[in-house]
């Protein structure tokens, strides 16, 4: 079963085809658009869906396995006999050999075409093509299971461009109080208000947020490149990420209980069900093993001709009179067989206890991976919330610590200090918001649902 969000790709691919989106790329990317063009794009993508194609041809030869084979031959031979004794008579020479004269060199031809079939041999065709059957559904899931992957890291890492871009206007906005409380500062200095001190207090804060801006700048490139890497944009491509109105609703987003993200993740997860076929598919090696126990019945038939250079009928009536058909049974019935079948049987059974602890192991991990994102979730919405207060509090602090300082009544440490504090608040409030955006979307895919901002 194909998932939402793929339906949605697909559509997309179906109106617009991979030429004109190499050549008609769209101004801005937002999330959804870069999903859909890695689902095209991808390279990892591309040779799961090949995969896929080479699977449903094995498909295909499995099921024509139940039909008749059926092969035509055609043989020639020149025989030279350079010692033949030829000092009998033409008379006795043509009664020995139909031939008027003696000839030392013999032209041969022969002329077959030959069926069979395959009546029984223990249901291990039928398997063969359910198994095959099987391996392509799980050649499908691997493209899924794939997907998600590459989903996971482009939300990932579209998420960090909007955190460093943020985090980019904050510092730039830190700049900015921090040049005017330097310049106040150098005013005040002059005038004998300010002690030395205090001023290389306020120019040192203005060097260190200028170079935390130039960190923060570097950060978002950095993270526009890693986007750009998952999307294999050629080398003189831009990446212009559009800016999406995330809500406070779009925060604080109630979630699904955790049992119900775990019960809905079993029923749709690519891996889950991955692993479920790898049991189908070791019971159906299992039936295929056991076809060995029984025998092996086929139908034969045959047409064949011929003809003889050294007779002196013609090609064609030689060929009439030759002409033979031909039709049999066989029957193979396996008695010993040096322990190849009851091992391959044994080996099967194993290989269907593997497979049932490797699903165990997957829904494991899954639950392992569920727990902690819900978690991760729960706890950033609530720092969120806490964060922000903070802010609120940190602000209106700094707010009255820089009316103080103006006064005169803080010195500059006092005043750098508060400054500190709701930077740090609102970097907090900051890597809250899309920690828990980021940690939903994640939970989105485990639930099966399409991922927007």
């Amino acid at each position: 079963m194909k998932k939402f969000r793929f339906f949605i790709i697909s559509s997309y691919i179906g109106l617009f085809s991979g030429q004109t989106l190499a050549q008609e790329k769209p101004r801005t990317w937002t999330l959804e658009s870069c999903l859909q063009y890695a689902y095209e794009q991808n390279i990892e993508l591309k040779k799961g869906r090949l995969s896929i194609e080479s699977s449903e041809i094995d498909t295909r030869n499995a099921k024509a396995q139940l039909f008749p084979s059926l092969s035509a031959g055609v043989s020639y031979q020149l025989t030279n006999s350079p010692f033949i004794e030829t000092g009998i008579s033409d008379l006795d020479n043509y009664i020995v050999t139909g031939n008027s004269g003696s000839n030392k060199n013999q032209f041969t031809g022969s002329y077959n075409l030959r069926g069979s079939l395959t009546l029984f041999n223990g249901g291990k065709l039928l398997n063969q093509i359910k198994s095959q059957k099987v391996a392509q559904q799980m050649q499908e899931l691997s493209l899924e299971e794939s997907f998600d992957n590459i989903e996971s890291a482009i939300v990932s890492a579209y998420l960090q461009i909007l955190y460093a871009r943020e985090s980019v206007r904050i510092n730039e906005n830190t700049v900015e109080v921090s040049k005017a409380q330097c310049e106040r500062g150098e005013k005040l200095y002059v005038a004998g208000s300010l002690s030395a001190s205090d001023y290389a207090q306020l120019s040192a804060q203005y060097s260190n947020d200028k170079y935390q801006l130039v960190v923060s700048q570097n950060t978002l490139e950095q993270n526009i490149l890693t986007l750009k890497q998952l999307l294999e944009l050629d080398i003189d491509d831009t990446l212009a990420i559009e800016t999406p109105v995330i809500e406070e609703s779009d925060i604080l987003m109630p979630l699904a209980s955790k049992s119900e993200i775990y019960y809905t993740a079993l029923a749709c997860m690519p891996t889950i069900k991955n692993s479920e076929l790898g049991i189908t598919a070791a019971k159906l090696d299992l039936k295929s093993a056991k076809a060995g126990y029984y025998p092996t019945l086929s139908l034969s038939a045959g047409i064949s001709t011929g003809h003889l250079s050294s007779n002196d009928n013609g090609v064609g009536a030689q060929l009439k009179n030759k002409l033979s058909e031909s039709i049999g049974v066989s029957l193979s019935i396996p008695i010993y067989s040096n322990r190849n079948t009851r091992t391959a049987v044994s080996k099967a059974r194993i290989a269907i206890t593997s497979s049932e602890l490797e699903l165990q192991s997957t829904q494991k991990a899954l639950l392992s991976d569920i727990e902690s994102l819900y978690l991760d979730t729960k706890a950033a919405q609530e720092q969120y919330v806490a964060a922000g207060e903070e802010v609120k509090a940190t602000e209106a602090s700094y707010s009255l610590m820089q009316q103080k300082f103006d006064s005169g009544m803080a010195n500059t440490l006092e005043l750098l200090t508060e400054k500190n504090n709701m930077l740090a608040a609102r970097q907090k409030v900051l890597q809250a918001k899309y920690m828990a955006i980021l940690n939903r979307l994640l939970l989105n895919i485990y639930q099966n649902k399409a991922i927007t901002l």
